[in-house]
């Protein structure tokens, strides 16, 4: 089993709620250390946000800070703050996600840090960017509103609508843990350090993808089409005899195979069918005929003989089926965390990564408030 990745990394997490502990639970899974500050007293905002709530904590909490130490600092209080200046300044990774400008006042923004840790990797999260956004409070809700991606969620003649998890913090996260192994990997190169603003807007604007292109290549307005691709088709939710599949053709070879397996071969020599463009221009005719096709059987049957002629399918699980599919192709899709007594504290979604040579994250269960905070404020004050 090879070492941590992470290994001899020190992160001073300062930030708070989904994207920046996202963040920063990926980095401790790949084995860095990660000391998180917390308000004494209250802690991250999201201890509090449940229900549901397991036998240890809130649900939301512990699935993203995982294999952390916490440390409750009050940085009003100047013991407490000049403790945080000495974390900043032994880390090798800073990541907050205050308003612009908080840390600056506190002392702990990049050029101060930086000015006693030149090496160090700073990033800031924010909702809206440092310029005219720096005001602007940072909800993914509401940046999922303002950016477009609930104009293109939900079906054609209803309100938009956001997405069912709070996407735009986890991508923010994963945009925000990138920069960080880039700047680190340089750093390594050269010994220089990094500051690093990644936006929640910016994060989702680079998720939208083709549909960002459609706009800015071709002048198209995307607009919500339900479960329908825009440019594809069959792309959909079909409805068979019980409910509704899940069939996602992306090229007329499958299309070919999709009309063999379900008994109606002719669909694929259909002059309004033969190319994508051709049944992109007539979706709904071409609705109608699979789904008279599929009416004849469940969605369970149709997955299997689907998935067995190479065609994508799938029901429209729930969460817990999506974890139990995931075991059955033997993907490990948990990992079971424990407390500091080693009991255990339920599971989690693993990080998805496997590693070869094999690399097995660690799976210490999200820290109580202040859980380490007497040796964090040991050892940060012994100057």
């Amino acid at each position: 089993m090879t070492s941590a990745p992470l290994e001899g990394i020190l992160v001073a997490d300062f930030s708070r709620v989904l994207a920046g502990p996202l963040a920063t639970m990926t980095l401790a899974d790949l084995g860095a250390r990660v000391i998180k500050v917390e308000r004494p007293g209250a802690g991250d905002d999201t201890r509090a946000w449940g229900p549901p709530y397991s036998e240890h904590a809130a649900t939301y909490f512990e699935g993203v800070n995982r294999n952390k130490e916490s440390v409750a600092l009050d940085l009003k209080d100047e013991y407490d703050l000049e403790r945080a200046r000495r974390l900043a300044a032994r880390a090798d990774v800073v990541i907050e996600n205050f308003l612009p400008g908080t840390m600056d006042r506190m002392g702990l923004g990049y050029d101060d840090v930086s000015g006693a840790n030149p090496s160090i990797v700073y990033a800031s999260i924010t909702g809206f960017g440092s310029a005219g956004g720096a005001r602007l409070a940072g909800y993914d809700f509401v940046v999922q509103a303002l950016g477009g991606l609930m104009h293109i969620t939900g079906e054609p003649e209803g309100d938009p609508m956001k997405a069912g998890v709070a996407v735009v913090d986890v991508l923010t996260g994963k945009d925000a843990t990138i920069g960080i192994l880039a700047a680190l990997r340089r750093r390594e190169r050269d010994g220089s350090g990094a500051r690093l603003e990644i936006s929640l807007l910016s994060s989702l604007q680079g998720a939208l993808a083709n549909q960002a292109s459609a706009h800015l290549g071709a002048g198209a307005s995307p607009s919500r089409l339900g479960n329908v691709h825009p440019s594809i088709a069959p792309y959909e939710l079909l409805r068979c005899a019980d409910g509704p599949l899940a069939v996602a053709c992306g090229n007329d070879r499958q299309f070919a195979k999709l009309a063999v397996a379900i008994g109606a071969p002719q669909l694929a020599d259909d002059d309004r069918f033969r190319t994508n463009a051709l049944r992109v221009a007539h979706r709904g005719e071409l609705r109608e005929a699979l789904e008279d096709a599929l009416a004849r059987e469940t969605a369970a049957h149709w997955q299997a003989t689907l998935s067995a002629a190479g065609v994508p399918a799938g029901q429209a699980g729930d969460i817990a089926d999506g974890i139990a599919y995931a075991e059955r192709l033997g993907l490990d899709p948990t990992i079971e965390v424990t407390g500091a007594d080693g009991a255990s504290h339920g599971r989690q979604v693993r990080h998805p990564v496997l590693w070869q040579p094999r690399f097995e994250p660690p799976a210490k269960a999200s820290p109580r408030l202040d859980e380490h905070g007497d040796d964090v404020r040991a050892w940060l004050d012994r100057v």
